[in-house]
């Protein structure tokens, strides 16, 4: 059966900067998505609707299937990096919580991931890497300043919200290490589809568990839907597994210090929201700090 190729030295040049232009579009279609929608039912619309995708794309392509453990395996990445991150920051987006807090909270990520990479993946961060994910996560919170300040001025939302950015966290968290760790040997496609298959199921549980769940089918809710589910659930996991197959996984985790300025130049852009000096220095701080990160180390 034919794979899908690229060619190594090309795609480790592009994929993983377009990885980070679609993946900061995420917050902005959640937002749309969540003020129309039950975030548990809308999340199980968009998993059916990207494992539909994703099982024609592998069958058109004939690209191979997962065995049953590697199945196993894909139905646990996709418990965590669907199911429990996108479904802790829609329900903590939907409960209150200030986009611009939820964006910092989940920044912690790459830092806790680089903590953890040593003791569960044996992969070394060097001391420059450490200095770049440091780097990185003061230019978030520099890049978020205003909205934050702002925020925290305001209601923060109620704990349950809190607990749920915090639950995304955890779980964006184990499964980037998870994936790395077991999903070498996964098929791409086959694998991912597999990913939302247990993603849909678990979250189609929950809903029905909760009675269903409302869906205004507006013009608003089926733009974001459409770009949520091609764009992201589609476009940039895809580049997401590959890069965890090819990269280490503190590298990896660095470009998401990318993703907050992005956001904010891309509200800028869009809806002229203000961008403070605070936080163009947030965004050069990002640069910098995801330039230290992402250099390999050195072999001797």
């Amino acid at each position: 059966m034919p794979r899908l190729r690229f060619a190594p030295a090309a795609f480790l040049s592009a994929a993983p900067l377009l990885f980070v232009l679609l993946w900061s579009t995420g917050f902005l279609g959640t937002k749309g998505a969540a003020r129309n929608a039950d975030p548990f039912a809308f999340l199980t619309v968009r998993f059916v609707l990207a494992a539909g995708l994703m099982a024609l794309l592998t069958a058109a392509l004939r690209a191979p299937w997962p065995t049953r453990a590697q199945a196993g395996r894909a139905a646990v990445t996709g418990l965590l990096l669907h199911a429990g991150y996108l479904g802790g920051v829609t329900t903590a987006i939907w409960l209150g919580l200030p986009a611009g807090v939820t964006s910092v909270l989940v920044g912690v990520q790459p830092l806790l991931t680089g903590l953890l990479s040593w003791p569960v993946l044996g992969e070394r961060v060097t001391a420059r890497q450490w200095a770049g994910l440091a780097l990185g996560f003061v230019g978030v919170l520099l890049v978020m300043e205003g909205r934050v300040l702002g925020d925290l001025h305001g209601s923060l939302g109620s704990p349950a919200a809190l607990g749920a950015a915090g639950f995304a966290l955890l779980c964006t968290t184990a499964g980037t290490l998870y994936q790395r760790r077991v999903g070498g040997d996964m098929p791409l496609l086959g694998g991912t589809t597999a990913q939302y298959v247990a993603s849909a199921a678990a979250l189609g549980a929950v809903t029905l568990a909760r009675g269903g769940g409302e869906i205004h089918w507006n013009a608003e809710f089926i733009l974001s839907l459409t770009w949520l589910v091609l764009v992201l659930s589609v476009g940039a996991i895809l580049l997401l597994m590959r890069l965890l197959r090819d990269l280490p996984a503190a590298r990896v985790n660095s470009l998401f210090y990318l993703v907050p300025p992005l956001a904010v130049l891309e509200s800028w852009l869009l809806y002229g929201e203000r961008l403070s000096p605070a936080s163009l220095t947030g965004l050069a701080l990002c640069v910098a700090g995801v330039a230290l990160a992402a250099t390999p180390a050195r072999r001797r």
